[in-house]
């Protein structure tokens, strides 16, 4: 979670009259305190490292190869000229605002920085992730209402 997402939390809860509200994560742990008056927002971010568990290794049998196994290794490496944008927060996606509404993007759709591309619905509370680059959108890897992880792929955009 980077100052800009931070900034944008604390707003989020000064407009909602929240009183406190206490973000953990993996790796980081945010807790956001109103005054009464709403005037005063404090924001405590702290970084606390976790442990990490080494799981030990398996030796697994090869698969047999297959005709369709030289296309897996073409197909990584068109993804990778594409930038990846990530679900900074876990809950569930939608493409659309509201179920009688187009949705945000479309595969095939120009998009620039700040432009909304989905909203995130976490605690009851919708949030709008907006582009953090400018290119076409060039695949949707997440299905509408479906449930997300932080960091998990939402879209394919093309920078080009």
């Amino acid at each position: 979670m980077d100052i800009r997402e931070i900034q944008n939390l604390i707003k989020f809860v000064a407009k909602s009259g929240a009183t406190e509200v206490k973000l953990e994560m993996d790796d980081f742990k945010i807790t956001i305190k109103t005054t009464t008056e709403g005037t005063t927002v404090e924001s405590v971010p702290y970084m606390q490292q976790m442990p990490v568990a080494m799981q030990p290794v398996q030796q697994v049998a090869a698969p047999a190869p297959t005709a369709e196994a030289p296309a897996a290794p073409v197909a990584a490496n068109d993804d990778a000229k594409y930038i990846t944008v990530k679900s900074p927060i876990i809950g569930t996606f939608y493409r659309k605002p509201s179920p009688d509404k187009a949705a945000f993007v479309e595969v095939g759709a120009t998009i620039k920085t700040g432009d909304v591309l989905c909203v995130i619905e976490a605690m009851k509370l919708f949030n709008e992730i907006e582009s953090e680059v400018s290119g076409k959108i060039v695949k949707v890897l997440v299905d509408d209402s479906s449930p997300v992880e932080f960091d998990q792929p939402l879209f394919l955009v093309d920078p080009s």
